[in-house]
């Protein structure tokens, strides 16, 4: 017999989080704890409005499957039990984590997957001013990252974009639209990245507007995020997308974020790997599907002014396993 419960936390930022959907200046994540045999697993999950969830929300739905995981139900038994969302996660998460402790395994060996001593990962540039952009964007080279990610809305695109490249001429430029573009203009802008010789652009286009991307002809790669939560969705991206970004809180949890990957790569997508706002405990979960990412994106816990314990080591730019 299994015991079960779970809590809401609020994780303050050290700094507002501005995307082109508005500002955060904290995280608020749900904890799932599940005990067996005096043994403890932990999962967290970020509820996230633009997919339709809410503190609330998720709270329903682990209670809603509270009874049958104290019973017994199995990772495999929470993918039918639940829809995919963060509320799954947080149940897989808490899964995955209770078995390692019941075998006496920590998460790679439990999957089956080589851990590296080193995860080199992209660190957020937020909207801003173009200066302001371009200043934290060199701050963020001097202090080692290699690779970031540049949020972008709707206006000075190329403003932002020429003082940031001009700002870290070497570095790796990869960009997040977060849906707030439109299929106008849109030809225009990949060329403007690619002479700027960012890598990728994610989820330019609303996750409705997907149709517009079919054989549109553009010269970098463009990467699903809100268009992919799993492996339902890979038949409409075939011939939009060429990457999808596989986080947790989309996929339910890492059972089906493997499975997701998997079948990704087999239909020819890159993986890019990414998190929301959370702590270490998150990021843990998605750590077995780093050596198949080409962009790995777990920087959500760098924005806390406090992580929880016990924390993974993060240096500018890379997680030290």
């Amino acid at each position: 017999m299994r015991n079960m419960r779970y809590y809401s936390e609020i994780w303050p930022l050290h700094t507002a989080f501005v995307i082109a959907r508005g500002s955060r200046t904290e995280a608020k994540v749900i904890v799932v704890e599940i005990e067996q045999q005096g043994r403890r697993g932990v999962g967290e999950c970020t509820p996230y409005p633009r997919y339709g969830e809410s503190e609330s929300s998720v709270l329903a739905q682990l209670a809603n499957v509270m009874a049958a995981v104290e019973q017994g139900a199995t990772r495999e038994d929470v993918q039918q039990l639940m829809p995919a969302g963060a509320a799954r996660n947080a149940v897989d998460s808490a899964l995955w984590a209770l078995e390692c402790c019941l075998n006496e395994q920590d998460l790679w060996q439990r999957s089956g997957i080589k851990a590296p001593l080193r995860i080199a990962m992209a660190q957020t540039v937020s909207i801003g001013t173009p200066e302001a952009m371009a200043f934290a964007a060199k701050e963020l080279a001097q202090q080692g990252a290699s690779l970031l990610k540049i949020k972008l809305d709707d206006h000075l695109i190329g403003e932002r974009l020429v003082a940031i490249r001009s700002a870290v001429p070497e570095l790796t430029l990869i960009v997040d639209a977060n849906e707030s573009w439109s299929v106008e203009g849109l030809a225009a802008r990949c060329q403007l990245l690619a002479d700027l010789r960012v890598a990728m652009l994610e989820q330019p286009l609303p996750a409705t507007d997907d149709g517009a991307l079919e054989n549109f002809i553009h010269p970098l790669p463009i990467c699903a995020d809100e268009s992919c939560h799993t492996r339902a969705d890979l038949a409409q991206l075939a011939g939009r997308y060429q990457m999808v970004n596989i986080k947790l809180d989309k996929t339910g949890g890492l059972t089906e974020a493997l499975k997701l990957a998997a079948e990704a790569r087999a239909q020819g997508f890159d993986i890019m790997l990414g998190c929301m706002l959370c702590t270490s405990r998150a990021i843990v979960a998605a750590l077995p599907l780093v050596p198949g990412a080409r962009f790995v994106d777990l920087d959500g816990p760098t924005w806390l002014a406090q992580d929880a314990e016990p924390a993974l080591v993060f240096e500018c730019g890379a997680i030290v396993l």
